[in-house]
């Protein structure tokens, strides 16, 4: 059964994601995110993607405990932790493989959204919500474990260790005003307009000079990781690139004429 459903609207790809009855994230979805992101790496008509769920009131419930519970009991038969670094989880892989793509990335929790839910989510450019009786969060340690697909690492990066370790440690689920006021969140929308909102947001994305939103999403994420003039100096790589594009002179010629520009992406 197939996990993700893929449809395209212009320039906006969006993937539901749906695995009923419970809706979580298994090993079978991440290797059909994986197959999906392989195609639109290579998309140069990708102007954005949005992940969301298909179901009604949930967008990833969590990922699917009983595997995990299978890992856990494995590693217990096994012995002691092994002695050299692995490969980063397939999961892993994924949310890096979202931030690193050139098109922003949003994620539409249209429903609940806790564990790898909540860390896929993480990994977008952008987090909507529906407003109503939902929630999101990382209650990973209720269950003797810690996330484990970013959850520690991207949270804290978001939101300050202080928050991070309050929110995870206590396992505390938040309702979508309460993630909207702490910054999980981008924005809440009425459940009942929450497609609609969805794909406006999309499209203003979509409607703007890709090259540009491409390189300033390398420089803010690259220049997080680095000393403030080693990313003033990646800013200005990135800006000199987008100086050169054509995109960028015939869009600065047309608004010398106040005229709209229609992007090519060149």
């Amino acid at each position: 059964m197939s996990h993700w459903s893929e449809m395209r609207e212009g320039g906006v790809v969006t993937l539901a994601h749906a695995n009923p009855p419970r809706h979580t994230l298994t090993a079978a979805g991440v290797r059909e995110l994986q197959a999906a992101l392989d195609g639109l790496e290579r998309d140069t008509a990708l102007r954005a993607l949005v992940l969301t769920g298909a179901a009604e009131g949930v967008f990833i419930a969590h990922y699917e405990v009983g595997e995990l519970a299978d890992a856990a009991e494995a590693s217990g038969r096994a012995g002691a932790a092994p002695a050299a670094p692995r490969r980063l989880h397939p999961l892993h892989e994924v949310c890096l493989r979202l931030e690193a793509l050139p098109a922003p990335t949003v994620a539409a929790l249209n429903g609940n959204a806790a564990g790898g839910g909540c860390e896929l989510a993480l990994a977008c450019d952008f987090r909507l919500m529906a407003d109503g009786p939902f929630h999101v969060g990382l209650p990973e340690t209720s269950v003797g474990i810690i996330p484990g697909a970013g959850g520690t690492q991207r949270m804290a990066r978001l939101l300050g260790a202080a928050r991070a370790l309050d929110l995870i440690l206590h396992a505390q689920l938040l309702a979508p005003r309460e993630a909207l006021a702490l910054g999980l969140l981008h924005r809440v929308f009425p459940a009942e307009r929450f497609r609609e909102e969805v794909r406006a947001f999309a499209a203003d994305l979509a409607g703007r000079a890709p090259l540009a939103l491409a390189a300033a999403k390398r420089a803010i994420r690259r220049g997080l990781e680095r000393p403030l003039a080693d990313g003033l100096a990646l800013e200005q790589e990135e800006f000199e690139a987008t100086l050169r594009s054509k995109d960028a002179a015939g869009a600065m010629r047309a608004f010398l004429r106040g005229e709209r520009f229609a992007w090519k992406g060149e």
